[in-house]
């Protein structure tokens, strides 16, 4: 199949953007291909080196990397910026687009057969300014998206009006598209945290994880189940598919103040998505979509899902510390 018909209904993707969606998509589907491949795909999972952030890069990393930047090449893209590269790839020097991407997160599930995926997002190119076309605010961003590798394979987008799914149909080969208004479900009893981390975390994120254990006898008065699958694109599917709310806070560990997800790569993207389908992304106070990294593999604390969920994670996280502490107790602000 070539370019020209990898997605089927491209009625609902911008003109100018069409021909980088049809590179993301082209290489997500042969990408899909090879991770169903698994073993026979040759050794996808075996570690090949670390990255600038100090993560562990394994070979498929690398291989999507690499099929990503040859294919975008082709396309308006003129800077390119990927978490597996130290600095801004110039493309095509007459592109007109600067895109992000993670081309696959959630890399240690490789050898386990469990979800994982890409994350992009795309601007407007700065003239000239490679680093200034990713250091903005992420509400400059014409697109955000993923790509899913699962059971099913998804691409999720938004282009600024709502959020489209595409459905990999396995004996076409096409991208279909099966959602207009993807929208995340407002109420859910799901939430996504890594538990193991809990003697780190503010007290404000203690209180607020521990009225979420309290199920039906704490302030939701409803039980609630933790999942953590870690990889982001698979829980923000998931919160996509049924609502719910995932967090990684920052901590009091050395090197993760800020968290470990990178703003320009993985949160401006989920934030995008998350907001144009009716929920809230912040970093536990502020909109996302309101900041911008300060420097290309710039990290943030990250807070999404359904709204209300996650207004009152902002909640909590303003409350003076003798009403946190109080949470901690039979009473306070949410409690009674």
């Amino acid at each position: 199949m070539s370019t020209m018909d990898v997605i089927d209904d491209t009625s609902h993707i911008p003109a100018d953007l069409l021909p980088v969606m049809k590179a993301l998509a082209l290489v997500g589907r042969d990408l899909g291909r090879t991770i169903k491949r698994g073993p026979l795909g040759g050794s996808l999972g075996v570690g090949v080196g670390e990255n600038l952030g100090g993560d562990q890069q394994k070979a498929l990393d690398v291989m999507a990397d690499d099929a990503f930047a040859a294919e975008l090449k082709k396309t308006p893209v003129r800077y390119y910026a990927s978490e597996e590269q130290d600095e801004v790839v110039e493309l095509n020097p007459a592109g007109t687009f600067a895109l992000a991407i993670d081309p696959l997160d959630g890399s240690s599930n490789i050898d386990v057969n469990v979800s994982i995926g890409t994350i992009f997002s795309v601007f407007e190119a700065k003239a000239d300014d490679p680093l200034g076309s990713f250091l903005r605010p992420a509400d400059e961003q014409r697109a955000g998206g993923y790509i899913i590798y699962g059971p099913q394979t998804f691409i999720v987008v938004t282009f600024g009006d709502g959020v489209q799914s595409y459905l990999l149909e396995p004996d076409s080969n096409a991208w279909m598209l099966v959602e207009t208004e993807h929208k995340v479900p407002p109420q859910a009893s799901e939430f996504a945290i890594n538990a193991s981390n809990y003697r780190h975390w503010s007290p404000a994120i203690r209180a607020y994880i521990d009225d979420m254990l309290a199920g039906e006898t704490g302030p939701h008065d409803r039980n609630f189940n933790m999942r953590w699958v870690a990889s982001l694109v698979a829980e923000t599917h998931r919160i996509m598919s049924r609502g719910g709310i995932f967090l990684y806070p920052g901590d009091d560990r050395p090197g993760y103040a800020r968290g470990r997800l990178r703003m320009i790569y993985e949160c401006a993207p989920i934030a995008f998505l998350i907001e144009q389908a009716g929920g809230k992304a912040t970093d536990g106070h502020d909109r996302i979509m309101a900041q911008q990294a300060r420097e290309l593999h710039g990290r943030t604390p990250f807070v999404f899902g359904s709204a209300e969920k996650v207004a009152r994670v902002t909640a909590y996280q303003d409350l003076p510390r003798d009403e946190v502490n109080a949470l901690f107790g039979n009473s306070g602000l949410f409690r009674v």
